[in-house]
């Protein structure tokens, strides 16, 4: 008689847990598609309005959106559009490289100890501050029109965001899961890999999709001051030549594809930290 009640209490828990499950998978589904129609219609009104602008502006002031996208399509078609981003890509990870390769130590360092803390906090605090625009013209002075300047700039902005997540990732680690760690006598060297690592990589990433939405447009800017190559090359070259259309082509076509990287970020964000407890989405 027991165990039929108990067999009856769990099948109504399973039961009860799967329709939870139903209820948060639907609203999950509601909530995408309700985000999807928002940026649809947010497209649309830029589509209009931008269109009812080129009616004012008649000329080559400012184009209307056939026309810039004809000329989208035939730097597409003509390849330039493929070298230069690449271009472009490769100078922004590369400047990323450099800032986890100096970021990354300085935040450990300012999340366990406190005397680095203190020694590095001001400085990387401050240099978050300071605009991009700045760093764009600091590495063209420095290195002139070059390769670096542009991956200088990227990694002197990004710098301050790895240091400080990092930081905030270590100190936000769970020191019942670090003592509980030594009560076992595990080594350093297995607390730093096994509980330290999996805490900041989370923040890691955070830092990686928020520097990268500043620092690509960096990348261009400083491309578009003293580059050889290059979508920020393009677009001076383009309005050297007093062409808007063509200005507004790469550009847009730089940010879309900007974009998808960063949608590429997340997803690979997503896959690589599934291990984390999702929140459900209410209805």
């Amino acid at each position: 008689m027991a165990s039929e009640v108990i067999h009856d209490l769990s099948d109504g828990a399973a039961a009860n847990w799967e329709q939870g499950e139903a209820r948060a998978r639907r609203a999950a589904a509601q909530h995408r598609a309700r985000r999807l129609v928002l940026l649809v219609l947010g497209w649309l009104a830029m589509l209009a309005v931008w269109q009812w602008g080129s009616t004012l502006f008649r000329g080559s002031v400012l184009p209307a959106p056939p026309v810039v996208a004809v000329e989208m399509w035939d730097i597409l078609s003509s390849g330039r559009f493929l070298n230069h981003f690449t271009a472009s890509v490769l100078k922004t990870f590369a400047g990323f490289g450099v800032a986890v390769l100096i970021g990354a130590p300085v935040g450990y360092a300012m999340g366990r100890s406190r005397y680095w803390r203190a020694f590095f906090h001001d400085g990387v605090t401050i240099s978050g501050t300071i605009p991009a625009l700045t760093y764009a013209v600091m590495a063209l002075i420095i290195f002139g029109i070059s390769v670096a300047g542009p991956v200088l700039a990227v990694a002197l902005v990004s710098t301050p965001y790895v240091a400080l997540n990092v930081a905030e990732g270590v100190r936000g680690v769970d020191q019942n899961l670090v003592r509980m760690s030594e009560a076992f006598r595990r080594s350093k060297a297995q607390i730093r890999r096994w509980v330290l690592v999996p805490s900041i990589v989370p923040f890691v990433f955070a830092a990686v999709r928020l520097s990268f939405a500043i620092a690509w447009k960096v990348e261009a800017l400083t491309e578009v001051f003293g580059g050889r190559n290059g979508v920020g090359f393009e677009i001076r070259r383009e309005y050297q030549l007093f062409n808007v259309t063509g200005v507004l082509a790469w550009m847009f076509l730089f940010i879309a594809f900007m974009l998808i990287i960063e949608r590429l970020l997340a997803v690979g964000e997503n896959r690589l930290l599934a291990w984390r407890p999702r929140e459900r989405v209410r209805p």
